[in-house]
This record gives structure tokens, C-alpha cells and sequence, in this order.
């Protein structure tokens, strides 16, 4: 299917998702567990590979770096519960359950050339192990039949990659394990010499029975699919998994989101693999050694291709703002799989490690149909279905708390009547049919005669190609329906860290610029045409740089008309020369280029963390701050709207001692976050006022570096 032609099929999708009357289901997070909860002791902890117990009412997840598993009670799903951790002595790769049974894969490897595991049966009421069987190797995936009689796992024995050129063939090879339940024996399934590539090493990597006990497995370095008996053992079927070249491609870590290079024939490398019924299955596409399509295909069980999504994935992910373009190689990177049946529909689940994305479909029998995206934690891995309850829920692996970010999280997800709540920002195509990507939304204005229409901008992580972004707040979900580069000498400009923006009055813009030393990016206020283009650099004087840190301007508004015209620009936290607790309100007046202050005084933080501003907005006889401490998940203390009289913006010269404004609490933005049902984000950075009084909120997702990628965006309606 032709790119255009899909993500045509996509925005209509999404569309429907908010116009359509009827009976319309879709799925919605209701609920997000902090796995830490159940391994409080652990420094490091993950939520990877996960399954659900037959009444669905407990879920177990593997958490490698904390060498266990994890049990989350699951009773009321919108308000999942820590229900124990049970150290295994290795590390947990992945889980089934089978009635009050769970059968685990850990890896007890000393060495890549030296390669264990076992297969752990734990008993779920008592949560002990009651048996262990030893694998020969080190495991991958685990899955068992519908009876419950046959467990697959595929030991891997795992490539180093830091070995030469990290390639293959890396002895041991792998191969698969079937597990009688009944008789507790093991038969051992060899794949040496069926895949073209590095045939000789065979690396299983995800396993899934069909109802007929057949077993596919994925050799995803050798770029192979196999067919197994799982009765007998035998490999009665595979197929090579093939190439795909892909155009419009953003294939460069540049700090731009470019949809026009070219990818020549990437082998697919699949991880994850799903049967959808006896003769077709699913796979993602994740690459490991030599490729990664960034997309999923469907194939029949005789190796052709019935679908391929293309490029679908990346440029969707680059439209709400998800596409990680610091860790591009693989695109969105496709590795976990989920295929299950709500009522009549099929339903596919495709888990995006780099965007933290879901991707979700309907089963059609012929090209699937895109139903909506989910927003999935950090790194989503494992996802399982629970048909019974109407629910899904998804493993997110990575921990950040080490260096201030969040935990891992379980997140679930309930499918009903209704809207998709996410996402809250889609970006449209350009005029060549490419998306018009977009990150790290870090302030706005509104204009100023339009209702609901804002202008925002997005920070250094698009550095190569600084953006105003034209968006419409009245639709639903809000839309980016232009992107105006910002250029210097006719070239994108370069040395930008947008942070705040407001109307000149004229047409144009003024941009706030926050400095760093460190990367020659100055502290500075640009004055840009309804282009664009760079009219004017003004830097900060050097009697207020000369006390210079890192946090620097954090939003920029505008005050009075033509030569009255002045700006007001919210410093981000104390510089050298401001009393503890205080930070500056900056006064530029463009006319005669004159500079004044006066101080704010910012709410006091928790231990360990900083409070500083994220924006300014004037409006009537206020100007509307964002004040935020610097915490996200249950650490956040403060994300709040604050707004300071006009007529106490008495600015002082730099230099002495400022006058102290007063501040009024107009809204607390912490039961907002939490109304998401994820985790509270960090970074609420933009507020504007609309043409009819209406205030907008946008968070600033970090272009998905160490972030989830979530942006949302809401109105407090009128103030």
C-alpha cells in the first residue's frame, strides 16, 4: 500500500475518532502502576514482558534488572495494586501463565560462549517456585498452547555485539525448547541450517502457537521465519522474511524532522510474532544487526506478503510528536506484539519502543484498519490482552530515576463507547504528502483575533530546523495545520533554543531564546516576519549576563502597541545576582532598547528538587505565569498558574535591587495531569489566552529523549 494512501487511511481514522455518532469503541488508559511499588529495594526495576491469569484479574510481568517478577493486582483495573515480587537468582526474560501456574525464562548465563538458563514454574497463590527445568541455553520467549498442555521457548544464545562487527554467526547457535506440562519433559528443536543468513547460528527470538500447535518463531538476525509441530517437533514450514526499500524516510540524527530520504533494501528482522489465524501472522519489524523496516507485516504462512505498513508508522508517530529523531536508525523501532479478539474484531497491538507508542488495528483479513495510537509509558515491551474484561495492558521497561525521570510503569487500557483520548496534538501532511513533524512544544501565544488559533514553538531538540507551529486548539484533537521555518540568510537558523513567543503587533513574532554556554547558543529575544525570517537579534545586556546560568528565558509576552509596545520575558530560574527564592521578570522595550526587572518570588521547592517559570502571558490587567518544580510522576509537588497585577510591573534598572511583585494562585495543574491517567509529566511550558479569553495548556514532551513523548493539551476554559 502506497505510503500516502495509508496515512490518507490514518487521519480519517482519526477523524472518526472524534466526529462519529453511534456506538464507536475505542481504547482509553485508565490507570498507570509505578512497578517500583513492588521492588521498593531495587535501584533499577522494569516492567518487559507480561501476562494476565485466566480470570484476568492479576497480571505478572519479568523485571530482568531486578532479577524477578512482579505481580499486579488487577481487581479494579483503574486502580491496579503492588501484589508481590519473587526473586528468581538470574534474569527474567519473559513469562506465561497457565491456570495457577506461571512458567518464567530466566537467563543464567556467565558469558555469551557459555550460555544457561532455566525454565521456573511458580505456584501464583503461594508466589514460590515449584520446580525448575534447565534449558540448555538462554531464553528468549516463553508461550504456551490454548489447552495449556505445550509450552515454546526460543533460547536465543544471543549474538555480543560488541564482538567484531557484531554480527553473525556467533557460537552457540539457538533453538527451541518444547515443555510437555503434563509429563515435564523437554524436547529440543533444532534450527541449524534453514535461514539464508548466518544459518549455521540460528538466534530464536519470539515464539506463538496457533490452534492447530503449530509454533512460529521469529530468527530475527538471520532474518527467518520457522514453522514448527509442536506435537512432534518438527520443522514443517518457513520462509525467508524478506527486504522492503522505503522513501520518505527521516534517516539522519540532525536535530530535523526530514521525511525524504530513501532506505534500499532492509531486511526485516522481525521480533515479535503473532499468529492471527491458522495461515496468516503477524510480525514487528525491529531490526537488530542489518535492519529493521520500522514497519509490521502480515504474511501468509507460505512467506507472502499480504501487507506491509511501509513508513506508516514512522511518519504517524511524527505527527503527535513521538518521532524519536536523536535514536532514528530503526524509526519507531516495532518489537512487541499483541493479537486478540473484543466481540467480533480482531484487534492488532503493535508496541513502538523508541516513540513509547501503541499502535492499534483492526484484523480485517486483508489490509488491517488503523483504529488509533496509545500513549505507552517509556519503551513499551510487552503487552497482553485480557478480551473478558475489555481490557489491555502494556509493560514499559525503562527506569530513569537514577538521573531524576521516572520509573517504570505497568499502564492499562479499557476499550469502550466514547473518544480516543489521545492524542491531544496531530500535526497535518505538507503539500507533498509528508508529515509535518513536530517535538518538544516549549511556548505559545494565541492570536490575536482568532479564536483558538496559537502559535507555539519548539526547543533545541529540533535545533536544525526551529519551528512556529500554527495551531487549530478548536478541533479535537488540536491540529498543526502549518510549520514556518526559522531562517537567517534564507537558511534555517542555527544557535536557537526556543522557549517563549508573542505577537509583535505587526504581523511577526518575537521568540525568547534560552542561552547555553556550552553549546555557543546565546540569550537572546528574535524579532521574526509572518515568515519567519529574522528581522532583528537582540542578546541580554551584559550587566544581567555577566550573572548568567544555564536557565535562561522561559517565555516571552507583550504589553501596549507601536512605540508603548514593551516585552516582558520570565527568566527560568535564580541567576547569580537573585536572592534565594527569587527570579526575574525582564522588561525589553523595543523602541528605545531599554532594559528593566523586577523580581518574582517562586514557591518554595521540595528537597532535592527546583522550582522555576515556564511561561508569561499577558492578558487584561495580569500577566499569567507557569510556575513548575523540575519532579514528574509522584515526586511532582507543583505545576501551577500563577498571575501577577500589571501595574506591579514597576521595572527597577539591572544591577540593584529589584522591586518584589505580588502573585495570586489562579489554577493548580496537577489535577489536570493526573486526569490522564499516565504518571504527572514534568515540563507544562506553554500558556496562551485566545482571542475569546480561553486559556490553553500544552506540555513540552523532550522529543521523546528520555520522555514518554506524551504532549498534552487543554483548555481551563475562560478566565
Amino acid at each position: 500500500m502506497h505510503s500516502a494512501k495509508l496515512l490518507a487511511a490514518l487521519t480519517a481514522a482519526l477523524l472518526a475518532t472524534t466526529v462519529s455518532a453511534g456506538a464507536a469503541q475505542y481504547f482509553n488508559r485508565v490507570a498507570s502502576f509505578p512497578v517500583a511499588q513492588n521492588a521498593p529495594e531495587a535501584e533499577v526495576t522494569s516492567s518487559e514482558i507480561i501476562a494476565a491469569t485466566e480470570d484476568g484479574m492479576l497480571a505478572i510481568y519479568s523485571d530482568s534488572p531486578a532479577g524477578g517478577i512482579g505481580f499486579v493486582d488487577l481487581t479494579d483495573p483503574k486502580a491496579p495494586k503492588a501484589a508481590g515480587f519473587l526473586s528468581l537468582n538470574g534474569e527474567p526474560t519473559s513469562v506465561t501463565i497457565i491456570g495457577d501456574k506461571a512458567y518464567v525464562g530466566v537467563n543464567t548465563s556467565e558469558s555469551f560462549t557459555n550460555p544457561s538458563g532455566k525454565l521456573a514454574v511458580v505456584d501464583i497463590a503461594t508466589q514460590a517456585v515449584e520446580a525448575e527445568y534447565d534449558l540448555g541455553g538462554q531464553p528468549d520467549s516463553v508461550a504456551h498452547n490454548a489447552a495449556g498442555t505445550l509450552i515454546a521457548v526460543a533460547i536465543e544464545n544471543e549474538r555480543d555485539e560488541d564482538l567484531g562487527d557484531g554480527g553473525l554467526p556467533q557460537a552457540p547457535a539457538g533453538f527451541v525448547v518444547i515443555f510437555d506440562v503434563a509429563a515435564k519433559s523437554l524436547k529440543t528443536v533444532e534450527l541449524i541450517g534453514i535461514a539464508a543468513i548466518g544459518g549455521d547460528d540460528p538466534e530464536p527470538e519470539f515464539v506463538d502457537f496457533n490452534a492447530n500447535d503449530e509454533i512460529v518463531v521469529t530468527l530475527q538476525e538471520n532474518n527467518h521465519i520457522a514453522i514448527i509441530d509442536g506435537k512432534t517437533g518438527a520443522v514443517t514450514g518457513g520462509f525467508s522474511a524478506g527486504a522492503v526499500s522505503l522513501t520518505d524516510a527521516d534517516t539522519k540524527k540532525d536535530g530535523a524532522l526530514r521525511f525524504t530520504g530513501k532506505q534500499d533494501d532492509l531486511p526485516r528482522e522481525p521480533d515479535a510474532v503473532k499468529w492471527l489465524d491458522a495461515d496468516r501472522l503477524v510480525v514487528a519489524n525491529e531490526g537488530d544487526w542489518n535492519g529493521g523496516t520500522r514497519g509490521f507485516t502480515i504474511f501468509g504462512r507460505d512467506g507472502v506478503v499480504l501487507f506491509d505498513s511501509g513508513n506508516a508508522l514512522d511518519h504517524y508517530a511524527a505527527r503527535v510528536g513521538h518521532y524519536p529523531d536523536a535514536r532514528n536508525k530503526k524509526g519507531v523501532e516495532p518489537e512487541g506484539l499483541e493479537v486478540a479478539k473484543f466481540g467480533d474484531d480482531q484487534y492488532i497491538f503493535i508496541a513502538e519502543e523508541r516513540s513509547s507508542l501503541i499502535a492499534v488495528y483492526k484484523d480485517t483479513g486483508a489490509e488491517p484498519e488503523f483504529v488509533q495510537l496509545l500513549p505507552s509509558g517509556i519503551s513499551p515491551e510487552g503487552l497482553v490482552a485480557i478480551p473478558a474484561r475489555n481490557l489491555l495492558v502494556t509493560a514499559n521497561e525503562v527506569d530513569l530515576r537514577e538521573n531524576g525521570g521516572v520509573g517504570s510503569h505497568v499502564m492499562v487500557y479499557e476499550l469502550s463507547e466514547g473518544e480516543a483520548a489521545y492524542p491531544q496534538l496531530i500535526a497535518d501532511l505538507d503539500a507533498d504528502g509528508r508529515p509535518l513533524g513536530w517535538a518538544a512544544i516549549s511556548g505559545a501565544v494565541a492570536d490575536a483575533e482568532k479564536p483558538g488559533i496559537l502559535y507555539a514553538v519548539s526547543d533545541s531538540v529540533l535545533s536544525a530546523e526551529p519551528a512556529i507551529y500554527t495551531i487549530d486548539a478548536t478541533a479535537h484533537p488540536a491540529r498543526i495545520t502549518a510549520k514556518t521555518i526559522i531562517t537567517r540568510g534564507g537558511a534555517a537558523a542555527q544557535k536557537l533554543d526556543l522557549e517563549g513567543i508573542t505577537l509583535d503587533g505587526e504581523g511577526g513574532f518575537w521568540l525568547a531564546s534560552e542561552g547555553d554556554s556550552a553549546k555557543l547558543t546565546p540569550h537572546a529575544l528574535f524579532h521574526v516576519d509572518a515568515d519567519g525570517k529574522i528581522l532583528a537579534e537582540v542578546a541580554l545586556p551584559d550587566a544581567l549576563t555577566a550573572n548568567g546560568v544555564r536557565f535562561g528565558a522561559e517565555g516571552v509576552t507583550r504589553i501596549g502597541e507601536g512605540d508603548e509596545a514593551v516585552l516582558w520575558v520570565a527568566m527560568q530560574r535564580e541567576w547569580k545576582d537573585d536572592p534565594k527564592g527569587q527570579v526575574k521578570l525582564l522588561r525589553y522595550t523595543p523602541a528605545s532598547k531599554e532594559w528593566g526587572a523586577v523580581a518574582y518570588p517562586l514557591e518554595a521547592p521540595a528537597e532535592g528538587a527546583w522550582v522555576g517559570l515556564s511561561e508569561i502571558t499577558a492578558h487584561g490587567d495580569y500577566v499569567y505565569i507557569v510556575e513548575r518544580d523540575n519532579q514528574i510522576g509522584d515526586k511532582a509537588q507543583l505545576k501551577a498558574l500563577y498571575r501577577v497585577p500589571v501595574a506591579d510591573l514597576v521595572a527597577a534598572e539591572l544591577g540593584g535591587e529589584l522591586p518584589l511583585v505580588s502573585k495570586e494562585l489562579v489554577r493548580d495543574f496537577l489535577p489536570d495531569l493526573a486526569g490522564n491517567n499516565g504518571y504527572v509529566l514534568d515540563k507544562v511550558e506553554s500558556f496562551a489566552v485566545d482571542a475569546a479569553g480561553n486559556g490553553f495548556v500544552i506540555t513540552d514532551n523532550d522529543g521523546v529523549a528520555d520522555s514518554s513523548g506524551e504532549t498534552l493539551v487543554w483548555s481551563i476554559g475562560a478566565l
